[in-house]
């Protein structure tokens, strides 16, 4: 047997692998882009064969599939393509799909992927040859029917990315939260140090300071549900430009109920069509939400490795777990891994953004945006990248940190900042001028007012009592 077929499109004949699903059209795209041997992301293959269920589901109850317009199916072609495309979304067919994700820029070569691979699936399902010249069921005519690219490629975007934040960004973040809430309230009575601009300052119980932390998750994952939010409108129903020609006048809110059945997801018809076709301003919004959570678990991860430096020559306020050699120099060094390793996903997601924003604003002409490709590959590498990152942070490194109880102590008493307390005492220039002299004589403010009799001695300790500065006062 041969390890090519040839088979034709409008253009002529074609050579592709033999046992190949996908058709002409796929062939050609793969010759054509050359480009970064990466393909389409695989979340949004499985959303493409979802929404070609959903379009087959609502041309079958709008009898557009076995009615009396060209080449009608019969009803077990008609159930063999939609558990073809089933069989796409459940990633069954994954392999199948070898276009390069820098592609023309409206995704037509994937979704003709999409068309090909149900097709010929289809065919071989209900009994036919899929090889044969003549397709009982066409990839363009009955696969695409009542759809373009322009209109379906935007919508499997969409769908792709609310599923994948719901089911993979969501679950981390709120376990994230949870795990930083446990610790703050674990260690309500651990007393530290503040510090602004890296100085020190008052004190604050080092729960009072990852409280603040698990605030920020729980902001991130809110975030998160509003990313999904911006997505809820799809362009399907619009076709080519929007006027939603070749399509049934039903045909766009059947499908988005039909989604939003399957992924439980409030997916709604495009208010407007021409809009939705033409920007990507709701996948720009959506990015924007990772962002933020890109910024805030930037911060999350910093603020840990920071409390965490040491062990003996920095602030070492909490133990992390140690997770492997840091040096192949110093023995015995261990380095804030996970720390690093989620900066760096911030860094590569923040940096994604720069990418949707661009092809968002100048990518859109008239009726379509022509980088849609590029923005579903970094979109949703944002959600998983963020999903990896925050998961396996929240699980090796934040589940086992620890207290050091003696450093945040030794700290507070040294602090120069415990001067603050004696404003409302003796005013903030004298409280200065203590300060000064204190980081002058190595004494401790403590020491030095005892030494100067600067107020009677209940009154000290009241004033310099550390845990009366870390709440306000009546």
């Amino acid at each position: 047997m041969s390890d090519y077929r040839v088979e034709r499109d409008s253009m002529g004949e074609v050579r592709l692998p033999a046992d190949a699903y996908y058709g002409p059209q796929t062939a050609r795209a793969v010759e054509n882009f050359p480009i970064s041997g990466r393909t389409i992301p695989v979340e949004l293959i499985h959303a493409m064969g979802l929404v070609k269920w959903a379009a087959a589901a609502a041309n079958r109850d709008l009898g557009k599939l076995t009615g009396a317009g060209r080449n009608p199916l019969n009803d077990s072609q008609v159930d063999a393509m939609l558990a073809a495309a089933r069989e796409v979304a459940e990633g069954r067919f994954d392999g199948q799909f070898p276009v390069d994700v820098y592609q023309t820029g409206s995704g037509t070569s994937s979704n003709m992927n999409a068309n090909e691979v149900i097709a010929n699936r289809a065919i071989e399902l209900a009994g036919g040859d899929r090889f044969a010249a003549e397709k009982p069921i066409h990839p363009n005519d009955h696969v695409n029917m009542g759809q373009s690219t322009n209109d379906t490629f935007p919508t499997a975007i969409h769908v792709a990315t609310g599923v994948a934040i719901r089911e993979k960004l969501l679950p981390v973040l709120t376990r994230c939260g949870a795990v930083l809430a446990e610790k703050a309230e674990a260690w309500q009575d651990v007393l530290k140090i503040g510090r602004t601009h890296l100085a020190d300052a008052t004190p604050l119980s080092l729960g009072q300071e990852i409280g603040s932390l698990a605030r920020q998750l729980e902001l991130s994952r809110q975030r998160a549900t509003a990313a999904i939010e911006t997505l809820v409108e799809l362009p399907v129903g619009g076709t080519a430009v929007g006027t939603g020609i070749n399509t049934h006048a039903e045909f766009g809110a059947r499908v988005s109920e039909l989604l939003a059945g399957a992924t439980q997801i409030a997916f709604v018809e495009a208010v407007d069509h021409f809009e939705a076709n033409a920007q990507r301003d709701a996948l720009v919004g959506c990015h924007g939400h990772l962002r933020t959570i890109a910024s805030t678990m930037f911060n999350v991860a910093n603020n840990v490795r920071w409390l965490s430096s040491g062990p003996r020559c920095a602030f070492h306020e909490v133990k992390l777990p140690d997770l492997q050699p840091g040096s192949s120099i110093m023995p015995g060094k261990v380095n804030p891994v996970l720390c690093e390793s989620l900066m760096q996903v911030s860094a590569r997601v923040l940096g994604g953004d720069q990418t949707i924003t661009l092809c968002g604003a100048a990518g859109g002409q008239f009726q379509l945006n022509v980088m849609m490709p590029v923005m579903a590959d970094v979109v949703l590498e944002s959600v998983r990248l963020l999903a990896g990152g925050i998961g396996a942070f929240t699980n090796l490194c934040l589940e086992g940190m620890e207290p050091d109880i003696e450093a945040c102590a030794a700290a507070v008493e040294k602090s120069l900042s415990m001067v603050t307390g004696l404003n409302p005492y003796i005013g903030y220039e004298r409280a200065a001028a203590l300060a000064k002299e204190a980081l002058q004589t190595g004494k401790t403010i403590r020491e030095l007012c005892r030494e100067k009799n600067v107020l009677p001695a209940d009154q000290l300790d009241e004033a310099l009592d550390p845990w009366r500065m870390t709440r306000p006062q009546q």
